[in-house]
């Protein structure tokens, strides 16, 4: 496809590498991780034939810096893009055997001075967020003067009210500038912040909040923070059922946020960066609020839906706001594209630059609509892989060298410190092009999350035990003969519903408090909206009654235990659920049987009773057939 690429960008922005003289850098500080980085493995191997006759400060070149002396390429940007009380002495220090990850050791900064109060002191009066509100032309532009008053103000209140240096602070409300606003007061103060998913609407809180706030200061002197204590926590899912808070410290997932937001979008100063994620999730954070505001951006703050009033919402906001880059979920995609063209053409979209997906893997389909009818073929567009716990985007189609190609529905190249290793079962690495594997991530970048809150155990377990000395992603991959990377999607019992990470553990606890359902099994199965969706098995008891009130019951838990997003779109009665004889529930032939690829079973040996196989197919198919009838 013919796309404007980041070529001269990252060779602009990314010139500071080779210091003020022009001379190599000299003298940066660095102890290199025991497992993270050793000079013999395959990533550092591949880098140093990369940059073998390309010229200095091309994508290879840098890549290959980044790859080999992550010191020497990271220290410099840290130096020049964050506003710094101290400097640090250790670039990184980081171990992937026993979990331990430090970034920037030594140097000490505040958050919200890097995303307010730097620009402030330049430009007071230039827009850090519209806040586009549910009813569209009712957008409210806020100045970073503004933003910064209010953090103040913000901030002042959470110390009246006992909020200290190292406290955590749950922030639930919708998504406003007073949400913003509320995080970067928190950052302010050294308090931790967790954002959960909001009810309220935002008039509502916004008046108790300033009635709150309308006696204080406009002005809160910021704590200075040590790059690895605690910025934020978020919660996500774990195959387990507990969700896990995963610990997001202060330098390196800044520095991360703002690198990835400038290179991978193409973001030029004076650009309306349109983010349309729920502040309450990773994307958001890292997109909506840090990684722009830190670059100075203009960020949009979406607080509808993409189907109000009417399908072309996103389209009309995109005219009116003459947003640059525009950045959302497959989801939303695959929901519109079933709307037709018209809604998207009756709008100009000729601002639009960049385009870019996010959440999950993108179909085809969508991502070919995105490109045609939404970007007419001349945006580029990005489909971005990465996780909560990376803390920002790993894998996407740009950067990259100039006029480089972009192929549908993959995320192809590793951004700058990412390095990808594919591995087998046994835990061999898979070499070569045209091969699959578990996507595993061999040295240590900035943004990646550094503990669970209270549970290091966990963290070491969850991604470093299952092949030593990497990171496992949890996600399968594949590499094409070229070295581009398609995700694939999960490997374990983890379901992306709409870009929501939800562990099936957690709908079959929601659902198991039922007293008439004694066992249940959650799987995941493709959906042409949502990308996945839950489909329920349950056991219920012989008494239980009317099935359908049990059924209703059952959703209703869900919707209020979890959230109306993991309410399964199909909830099956079984008499039974397939089992090995040690009482494990084999979930991958429910997902057969949900898939119609019974013809391949695989291994059934170890099932208790083999017929059950059968019995749950003939239940699945009357159910299909009084679902047909009832349409």
């Amino acid at each position: 496809m013919a796309a404007r690429s980041l070529g001269r960008g990252v060779g602009r922005l990314l010139g500071s590498l080779r210091g003020r003289s022009g001379q190599p850098l000299r003298g940066v500080s660095a102890r290199r991780g025991a497992a993270s980085w050793l000079p013999g493995r395959a990533p550092a191997a591949a880098a140093a034939a990369a940059v073998a006759g390309a010229p200095p400060g091309s994508y290879p070149a840098l890549s290959a810096q980044a790859a080999r002396e992550p010191a020497a390429f990271w220290g410099p940007l840290a130096r020049d893009m964050l506003v710094w009380d101290t400097p640090y002495h250790t670039v990184w220090d980081c171990d992937f055997n026993s979990g331990k990850i430090g970034w920037f050791l030594g140097g000490r900064l505040n958050v919200s001075v890097n995303c307010l109060d730097q620009h402030v002191q330049k430009a007071p009066e230039s827009v850090a967020l519209i806040w586009e509100r549910d009813e569209p032309g009712t957008e409210v532009r806020i100045t970073y003067r503004e933003l910064l008053e209010t953090t103040c103000r913000l901030a002042n209140t959470l110390k009246r009210y006992g909020v200290r240096r190292g406290d955590r602070v749950a922030i639930y409300m919708p998504v406003s500038p007073t949400a913003v606003a509320a995080m970067l007061a928190c950052a302010r103060i050294g308090a931790v912040h967790t954002v959960v998913f909001a009810g309220f609407s935002a008039e509502s809180l916004a008046g108790r909040i300033n009635d709150e706030m309308a006696s204080e200061a406009p002005v809160c002197a910021p704590e200075s923070m040590g790059s690895e204590d605690m910025l934020f926590m978020l919660y996500t899912s774990g195959s387990t059922g507990m969700p896990k808070g995963l610990v997001h410290t202060q330098a390196g997932y800044l520095l991360y946020a703002a690198l990835t937001h400038k290179l991978v979008f193409d973001y030029q100063p004076g650009d309306v960066f349109g983010c349309v994620a729920d502040i309450g999730w990773i994307t958001g954070h890292s997109y909506v609020v840090y990684g722009p505001l830190c670059n100075g951006a203009t960020s949009v703050l979406f607080e509808s839906t993409p189907v109000y009033p009417d399908a072309g919402r996103y389209w009309e906001t995109v005219q009116r706001l003459k947003i640059n880059q525009f950045y959302g979920a497959p989801t939303a995609v695959r929901l519109l594209l079933k709307h037709g063209d018209a809604w998207v053409k009756k709008y100009d979209r000729s601002s639009l630059r960049t385009l870019g997906s996010v959440g999950e893997p993108i179909n085809n389909e969508a991502w070919e609509w995105l490109h045609k009818v939404v970007g007419d073929s001349r945006c580029t567009l990005v489909d971005t892989w990465w996780q909560t716990e990376t803390g920002g985007i790993c894998i996407a189609p740009r950067p990259s060298e100039e006029g480089a190609e972009i192929l549908p529905g993959m995320a192809m190249r590793p951004f700058f410190g990412i390095l990808p290793v594919l591995m087998d079962e046994k835990g061999n690495i898979v070499e070569g092009g045209d091969v699959s594997g578990a996507l595993c991530i061999s040295q240590a970048w900035p943004g990646m999350a550094r503990t669970i809150y209270g549970d290091h155990g966990r963290f070491v377990d969850a991604y470093f035990r299952a092949f030593p000395g990497y990171y496992f992603t949890g996600d399968g991959a594949y590499r094409t003969e070229g070295g581009y990377y398609q995700i694939t999607g999960r490997m374990d019992d983890v379901i992306n519903i709409s870009g929501h990470r939800l562990g099936t553990a957690e709908i079959e606890d929601a659902m198991a408090d039922h007293p008439a359902v004694p066992e249940t099994a959650v799987i995941g199965y493709p959906h042409d909206i949502k990308g996945e969706a839950a489909f329920a098995f349950v056991v219920m008891k012989d008494d239980s009654g009317d099935t359908d009130v049990v059924v209703n019951e059952l959703k209703s838990a869900v919707a209020t235990k979890i959230a109306k997003y993991a309410v399964p779109d199909h909830i099956l009665v079984v008499k039974r659920l397939p089992k090995t004889r040690s009482g494990k529930v084999m979930r991958r032939l429910l997902r057969k049987i949900v898939t119609g690829t019974v013809q391949d079973l695989g291994d059934t040996t170890t099932l208790e009773d083999p017929g059950v196989i059968m019995e749950i197919m003939s239940t699945y198919q009357k159910y299909k057939e009084r679902q047909a009838a009832a349409k």
